[in-house]
């Protein structure tokens, strides 16, 4: 793309026109005329709860915690493990945000409530925690916090995403080359198990194994119920700098690396390394690399600076935006803070130019920009199920976490076997840890001294594949389903991971390649989540998962004898 526009056609064969093709070109009557008024009502209906909600003291909010910590405890008492199923929230399937269909729950279940808990339970400033329910959104946390001077020390750029979703699957944001991934910001978990205890896991208490067990679970070891959660203190504005690259896609990877990773290996030095890394590859021979500083308010309004007020409705999208410094050349720009947090909400970073291929346009921007984003959950909804299998195999959305020295190689095999743009490049430190959680750094990587990497963290990215790749613009065939596997293979090659909200055609060997089990099984015996939660694999498989599926693949794991703990990670 850059927007969308299909490159020079070869000579294959043209792929055969479906009635869904026909359906999707007029998607956008629904979602103008339904999605986008309903999504709005909805967003506005939620932001009303939440100012009822932040007008209670912390201390009545705690106690309404409580007493809803209680019902879910109430709720697991009452299931019979013989005549109900596993096992899962109440949430519709569709609620999600993702783009996997939500299969699990298509198989009889046990379902607990936890819609309740969407509360902000308390920010203590002494600290520098927030103790959020797990249904707390990024946007509801920005609203709260930035007004305070403060932030979450990872807060993830769409509002919708929640932190339960964060801690049990992944967040990466801007700030994720120094503090990690989002799980890696938390201090604490409340979670409620199996057996119906609720306990509080730290790194360093006695459920310290089930505190780095939960990230990436899925949800499959106990019921998120609270987090505590770093914040850092921030400014007004973010000084913001876009710099335009040009060369080849290795070159490119290292005009990247060299943003934010100073040569001589001093990762943590503030005057070396900015508070906030992006980069944007616009096609196969030039990106544009952003890198950013926390600034005050009298800074941003003095004379001769630029000040983008990115939040209001009209403006430009992004990506787009950014884009303007291959024209402009490297140029610099002030935007506020909760602005810059959330620049790629309104167009679903270049998703939306899918969703209403007239969206970016000013006219639309400036009549109807204030109804975006449409809800993911409500586009998701009104999807038929041969809107859902086209979108799978001719669609890509994928966050690939790759070390930071194969970013290059990442490009090229993207480049070559989707061929989709733009593509997001987001860098975060992979820790190591005293035990091996499901995505650990490489076994010595300490000892290379690579650029980015220091003794305890290994400097990882975030590659953004989101768009419709090359060969179905030009009208030729593309199987997405083995594509998936082939990238599948590459990542487990090179000791990367998938994001597991995205489509995965993983088997269960290839799954427990990629991630590691040792602490999560080890988890799943110890707290009896074993035929009370499904496990991680068979809940982000793709597909539809029978009663009979699941409840084998349980009882196997009941009858294996429990395997010993794993080493800690080297």
């Amino acid at each position: 793309m850059s927007d969308a526009k299909a490159p020079v056609a070869t000579a294959y064969p043209k792929r055969k026109i479906q009635l869904v093709d026909f359906l999707l070109s007029f998607r956008w009557i629904i979602v103008i005329f339904f999605v986008l008024p309903f999504s709005f009502l909805y967003y506005f209906s939620i932001y009303l709860g939440d100012v009822k909600s932040e007008r209670k003291s912390y201390k009545q909010r705690q106690m309404e915690h409580d007493e809803n910590v209680k019902e879910v405890v109430k709720r697991l008492g009452q299931r019979n493990a013989e005549k109900d199923g596993l096992v899962c929230t109440a949430r519709p399937p569709w609620v999600v945000v993702g783009m996997r269909n939500v299969d699990y729950k298509r198989a009889r279940h046990f379902e607990v409530d936890l819609s309740k808990f969407r509360n902000i339970l308390d920010i203590d400033t002494e600290r520098m925690v927030a103790k959020v329910e797990p249904l707390v959104n990024m946007g509801q946390m920005s609203r709260v916090t930035i007004p305070m001077n403060l932030s979450l020390a990872v807060l993830a750029e769409l509002d919708d995403l929640t932190v339960g979703g964060l801690i049990n699957g992944f967040g990466v944001e801007g700030s994720s080359h120094i503090f990690g991934l989002f799980s890696d910001t938390v201090v604490a978990l409340e979670v409620v198990l199996a057996d119906g205890k609720v306990v509080r896991a730290t790194k360093d208490n006695e459920y310290s194994d089930l505190f780095y067990a939960i990230p990436w679970s899925q949800g499959t070891l106990g019921l998120l119920v609270s987090a505590e959660i770093k914040l850092i203190p921030v400014d007004q504005y973010v000084k913001l700098t876009y710099k335009p690259v040009r060369g080849n896609l290795k070159e490119l990877a290292q005009a990247y690396a060299d943003s934010f990773a100073p040569k001589d290996g001093d990762q943590d030095n503030p005057s070396k390394v900015p508070e906030m890394v992006e980069g944007m590859i616009y096609g196969p021979t030039e990106g544009v690399m952003m890198t950013g500083m926390y600034a005050s308010r009298n800074e941003a309004k003095r004379r001769g600076n630029v000040i983008n007020n990115y939040g209001w409705w009209f403006k430009p999208w992004f990506y787009q935006h950014a884009q303007t410094a291959l024209k402009r050349g490297e140029f610099v720009e002030y935007i506020p803070t909760r602005d810059y947090y959330h620049r790629h909400t309104r167009s679903l970073y270049w998703e939306g130019k899918l969703i209403l291929p007239f969206g970016d346009q000013f006219w639309f921007r400036f009549l109807l920009g204030w109804l975006m984003p449409p809800k993911i959950a409500l586009l998701k909804a009104t999807q038929s199920e041969a809107i859902r299998n086209y979108y799978h195999d001719h669609h890509v959305i994928q966050d690939l976490l790759v070390p930071l020295y194969k970013v290059g190689d990442c490009l090229e095999w993207v480049h070559r076997e989707m061929e989709v743009y733009p593509i997001w490049l987001c860098p975060h430190r992979i820790y190591k840890l005293p035990v091996r959680p499901m995505i650990y750094p490489e076994p010595g990587f300490e000892k290379h001294k690579r650029q980015g990497d220091t003794e305890y963290a290994q400097m990882y990215t975030d590659v953004g594949v989101y768009y419709v790749p090359g060969a179905v613009l030009r009208g030729e065939p593309f199987d997405g389903s083995e594509k998936c596997r082939q990238l599948e293979l590459w990542l487990i090659e090179n000791h990367g991971f998938q994001a597991q909200y995205a489509v995965t055609e993983l088997t269960e060997k290839n799954f427990w390649r990629m991630f590691d089990n040792g602490l999560y099984e080890q988890c799943r015996r110890k707290y009896k989540a074993i035929g009370t939660f499904m496990s991680v694999y068979y809940k982000s498989k793709k597909g539809r998962k029978t009663e009979k599926e699941v409840q084998e693949a349980e009882q196997e794991k009941a009858e294996q004898e429990t395997p010993e703990a794993d080493e800690p990670a080297n």
